[in-house]
């Protein structure tokens, strides 16, 4: 018969705490270990990105999960691209990436390496207004103004395109666009409006 050793007395409380003890010990070792590697994960977590961005070069280090809308808002310095949804079914940050409308909040900043972008700061010329931004005032189309940036440029999109053939066009290819304040008439008035003397 063998021997067996003094029964210990174990409560569940006793039990759960020394759980979780070991389970702390053996979840942290590997992150101890990897402490002193920190500088070169984030070396291998960021790169360069070369792009044209409004007419102007620019070079910017990102994380590469940086968002092309936060790269531009946080890092490039250009606020006016909203970040509304951040899911891709607002429109209010809409870019035009080598002349094609792109919700930039779904798209990653290293994605674009050497691409021409166009944001809403880059639309006017010599400090004249595009024709769009124009007759957004005229037509009075926007009220709180948040989703405005994405409007136009979207709008410049569809004009670019040649989906301005009828208001029904025009409200097709600006679906992608939401606009709380409802003001989606004079939004497609603007966009004909402007498509008439682009």
């Amino acid at each position: 018969m063998p021997i067996l050793g003094p029964v210990v007395d174990i409560n569940r409380r006793t039990f759960v705490g020394a759980s979780v003890a070991v389970g702390g010990v053996v979840a942290a070792t590997p992150l101890i270990a990897g402490c002193g590697d920190t500088d070169n994960q984030q070396a291998a977590a960021s790169s360069e990105v070369h792009m044209r961005i409004n007419g102007e070069q620019r070079r910017v280090t990102v994380d590469n999960r940086t968002s092309l809308l936060d790269m531009l808002r946080e890092r490039a310095g250009l606020t006016g691209t909203k970040k509304g949804c951040d899911q891709g079914a607002c429109g209010a940050c809409t870019i035009l990436v080598n002349g094609q409308r792109v919700n930039s909040c779904l798209t990653l900043a290293v994605m674009h390496d050497g691409a021409e972008i166009t944001t809403i700061e880059g639309l006017e010329e010599n400090g004249r207004l595009h024709p769009l931004q124009q007759a957004f005032i005229d037509e009075d189309a926007f009220q709180c103004g948040y989703c405005t940036a994405g409007q136009i440029i979207s709008g410049v999109g569809c004009i670019n395109e040649g989906h301005t053939g009828s208001p029904a066009e025009i409200r097709e290819w600006m679906s992608g666009n939401i606009c709380r304040c409802g003001a989606y008439t004079n939004i497609v008035n603007a966009v004909a409006t402007a498509a008439r003397k682009v």
